[in-house]
């Protein structure tokens, strides 16, 4: 008798041994990776260095369309650091591909994060949006010495557009999923702020800080990793995440065609993808944090930090 051996999957949880913490370390970093984000990016980035993040750890998968050099344009030399992260790799022996966006996490981390207080590991379509505080240290600052801090996703849909509108993405997107802990079909999910000196195992969704999953919410109640599906968990009195999922209806097109990260998963991508925008758009409700926000920081912090000034 013959035993078929169980498909192998990617390896999509990285362990880390977490750097020394440096004397008066302070500071918000976000790590993210991009590839082709030029129609938005310079939106993205202006609005979270309004925010107060001190740091851009840029992990740039292949750009081709001038995503670096807005960035560049858009951010102060020394709050920008670009690393070229074009690759895949895989575990020779077994042939398992090893997830490119967490191993720029764990990069960053372990390079990085010895400087800093908090690090945020987002995409170039989700904003983190202070809802009372000026700033996203001030908003994190009563958190005391929380370590690992889970943010749900706020689902925003197309709103109505099928191409992109003058004016950018945050005052053009202002419907979402009603409920952000929602978990029919890929419309829940988490992203995390931790400390990086305490960091030791990381996915893309969830971190684990001295070897633990817990995780607080932004109120600080802390709970194990399994227990923030619950919606008691839900909260987003002084940060909240907004993943603009599809942006324009000619966007969601052009982010199908790109496929997903791992080529093995691209006959279910598009289904998957339409099923989650369905479900987005099912019930929605308007939401005008990221709007208000600008509104009480005024344009002209917005405009400071587009132009470097």
């Amino acid at each position: 008798m013959f035993w078929k051996l169980p498909a192998l999957g990617k390896i999509s949880k990285i362990g880390i041994r977490p750097p020394q913490a440096a004397p008066g370390r302070s500071g918000v970093a976000i790590a993210l990776i991009v590839k082709n984000e030029a129609r938005h990016v310079a939106e993205w980035a202006a609005f979270h260095l309004a925010a107060g993040v001190r740091q851009f750890l840029v992990y740039d998968n292949g750009s081709s369309d001038g995503t670096i050099d807005i960035l560049r344009e858009t951010l102060p030399a020394d709050a920008l650091i670009v690393v070229p992260w074009r690759q895949i790799f895989s575990d020779a022996r077994m042939g398992r591909e090893i997830h490119n966006q967490v191993l720029a996490y764990a990069h960053a981390a372990s390079n990085f994060g010895g400087d800093l207080r908090w690090m945020a590991f987002i995409d170039a379509d989700e904003f983190l949006v202070p809802k009372q505080a000026a700033s996203i240290p001030e908003a994190l600052g009563h958190l005391g010495d929380a370590r690992n801090l889970s943010l749900p996703w706020h689902m925003f849909g197309r709103s109505g557009h099928v191409e992109p509108p003058e004016g950018g993405v945050v005052r053009n997107y202002l419907r979402r999923a009603r409920d952000p802990m929602s978990d029919v079909r890929g419309v829940r999910a988490f992203k995390c702020i931790v400390d990086p000196c305490h960091l030791t195992a990381l996915r893309v969704h969830s971190m684990e800080t001295d070897g633990s999953g817990r995780t607080c919410n932004d109120r600080g109640v802390v709970v194990e990793e399994r227990e923030r599906d619950k919606p008691g968990f839900y909260s987003a009195d002084h940060l909240q995440l907004n993943h603009y999922y599809t942006r324009s209806e000619s966007e969601l097109a052009a982010k199908i065609g790109r496929g997903p990260n791992l080529a093995a998963k691209m006959g279910e991508y598009e289904r998957k993808v339409r099923r989650t925008v369905a479900n987005i758009e099912a019930d929605e409700a308007e939401d005008r944090a990221a709007l208000d926000y600008l509104e009480r920081i005024g344009p002209e912090c917005v405009g400071a930090a587009r132009t470097g000034g």
